[in-house]
């Protein structure tokens, strides 16, 4: 069993005063050593953390004693380290960044287990609709499923003509761990289509539960590590090297930070072309060394997990006490 814990979450429930709740969020996770990204937003809480098994069991025990936050399902994996490197808690408008004119809580598609998803999938009145980016679904998605050629879930009304023809269907949404079709759902609903579902826990779920059968490539994930793999009954390769056409699942950054774009490389042209796309991105003066994983963590000068807390506040953590200290000028200890 490996030492770490990578915890992946989300919850639609209202959050009154989320720039102090963040607050109160943020020491929590130093409290505990974790790293990662954790939205919080007025209409509940969205985040993918990594730590040592206890501290992530601590967290997951804080979270779930906080009446609001009950009901959060944690999707969990190992890890032989933390997959982030930096504390990142932000308040945003929103837990998934949509601008769809739905509510979740009020309306959104009927939710399947990895096991009904599993048994219901190939039905032939059924169609799979994948909710993700079109970079997520080039490198793994589900067999027969529609995928849309877009950048970000704000996208999806420009796209939801592709599937008006199918609106006599049971339409199944997915994602990779369920929040973007909690409201991609509830927008095919007020759309006008009827039978519509959303798989539950998403991908990362599915490949938990039911073992990820059909699920051809890999699973994107915005963590160090990139991709992992979820189908553990009939894995495939569904992607091939943007550069050689080699079948691949191994997917990185450019290493021009002025291209940055996200493409599947094999292991032979990342080495041949330094983790570059194309050999108009090896002129880039600001090039990145590549080390062999194709990914790429924003630096900073002295950054420490507290500096997040401490550039937004101007004030000294102590860990020790539920409250803040006085602000100080000394170096925050943690």
């Amino acid at each position: 069993m490996k030492p770490y814990r990578v915890l992946l979450y989300y919850i639609y429930s209202p959050i009154e005063n989320p720039d102090q709740y963040r607050d109160e969020h943020h020491r929590l996770c130093l409290r505990l050593n974790l790293l990662g990204r954790v939205i919080v937003a007025p209409e509940g809480l969205n985040g993918t953390v990594s730590g040592l098994t206890a501290d992530c069991e601590a967290y997951k025990a804080a979270l779930h004693a906080d009446p609001r936050f009950a009901d959060i399902e944690f999707k969990v994996d190992e890890a032989d380290g933390h997959t982030f490197q930096k504390l990142h808690v932000r308040v945003k408008p929103e837990i998934v960044h949509s601008d769809l004119p739905v509510d979740p809580r009020r309306q959104t598609g009927i939710h399947l287990e990895p096991e009904e998803f599993q048994q219901l999938k190939n039905d032939p009145d059924v169609v799979l609709v994948d909710m993700r980016s079109n970079y997520e679904h080039a490198v793994g998605r589900f067999r027969g499923a529609v995928t849309f050629d877009m950048e970000n879930l704000r996208e999806l009304p420009e796209h939801v003509h592709e599937i008006e023809h199918l609106k006599d269907k049971k339409i199944i949404t997915y994602c990779t761990g369920g929040i973007k079709c909690e409201k991609a759902s509830a927008y095919l609903l007020s759309q006008g289509f009827q039978n519509v579902y959303q798989l539950h826990g998403g991908i990362i779920k599915y490949g938990m539960e039911a073992g990820g059968t059909d699920f051809d490539g890999q699973c994107y994930v915005f963590d160090n590590r990139v991709t992992v793999d979820v189908n553990h009954v009939n894995p495939t390769t569904v992607s091939v090297c943007y550069r050689c056409g080699t079948p691949t699942s191994r997917m990185i950054n450019c290493a021009s930070p002025a291209c940055n774009n996200h493409v599947t490389l094999c292991e032979s042209c990342g080495d041949e072309h330094g983790g570059t796309c194309t050999d108009a991105c090896k002129t880039d003066p600001e090039l990145r060394p590549y080390d062999g994983t194709g990914y790429y963590g924003k630096q900073s000068v002295g950054y420490t997990p507290a500096q997040g807390y401490i550039s937004r506040r101007g004030q000294k953590i102590d860990l020790s006490a539920p409250r803040l200290v006085a602000a100080s000028t000394d170096t925050p200890s943690v």
